[in-house]
């Protein structure tokens, strides 16, 4: 009896002993792989970033990239015309008091210039420029627009690019006609401003930088009598790069 007793237990003992390992086990061993392989994508991604940013400042220091510079060289008035409203018309009353006008101060202004751009590249690399945008305005108001498509410049040179701002018989009304009028007729003086955005990216084995921007501000005067320029100021922003 003892002997079968002692056999049970025995038995029992060796089927308790190889029951599965509980499932929390498993959870934590899968658990902790999963951060370890986080853990290693981001130590690969780190050392990338380090190794990219590590080749981008050796190439800075290499190219040492200077401002390029971008400005409005020469203004040419190819046309300027300005019409004004017809002689006010006089409306005679019934009961025979003073007649009174009808029509209001209008003028029609016409216009065609060229601009002339110089751009100058004293880097070891390329610039890319995208596509320029300039407005002209009298008096605040925006009469025309004029753009320079983009294009690519080699390292140490020189570029003239060309724009033509052309406005066709823009109405100006009231006190704006009547300023126009006056610096055509009396002052034969006419100033205009020009301004606009250019874009560019230097361009290094065959990858370009971020944009960066910069901006042309000029005054110009123009004499109606004469078209032709007589003054020109201009501002400008340089590219930072």
């Amino acid at each position: 009896m003892t002997t079968n007793s002692d056999q049970r237990g025995a038995s029992s003992i060796n089927h308790r002993y190889y029951y599965p390992t509980p499932s929390y086990r498993s959870s934590s061993s899968s658990s902790a792989s999963f951060r370890g392989c986080c853990c290693c994508l981001f130590l690969l991604f780190s050392f990338l970033a380090l190794l990219v940013l590590a080749v981008v400042l050796v190439i800075i220091l290499a190219v040492r990239p200077k401002k390029p510079r971008f400005e409005l060289q020469q203004v040419t008035v190819q046309s300027m015309g300005i019409t004004t409203n017809p002689p006010p018309s006089f409306a005679a009353p019934n009961d025979g008091s003073t007649a009174t006008t009808t029509s209001t101060t209008t003028a029609s202004l016409s216009l065609s210039i060229m601009l002339l751009f110089t751009a100058v590249n004293p880097n070891k690399v390329g610039i890319k420029y995208g596509e320029s945008r300039f407005t002209v305005m009298y008096r605040g108001i925006p009469l025309g627009k004029a753009s320079v498509p983009g294009f690519y410049q080699e390292a140490h040179s020189v570029r003239q690019v060309q724009a033509t701002i052309t406005v066709d018989r823009f109405n100006l009304l009231q006190a704006d006609a009547v300023d126009l009028i006056r610096d055509a007729s009396i002052n034969d003086r006419v100033e205009l401003r020009i301004f606009g955005d250019i874009g560019a990216k230097i361009r290094i084995m065959n990858f370009n930088s971020p944009s960066v921007q910069a901006s042309v501000n000029c005054a110009v005067v123009i004499s109606p009598r004469k078209q032709s320029l007589t003054d020109k100021q201009c501002g400008f922003d340089g590219l930072n790069v």
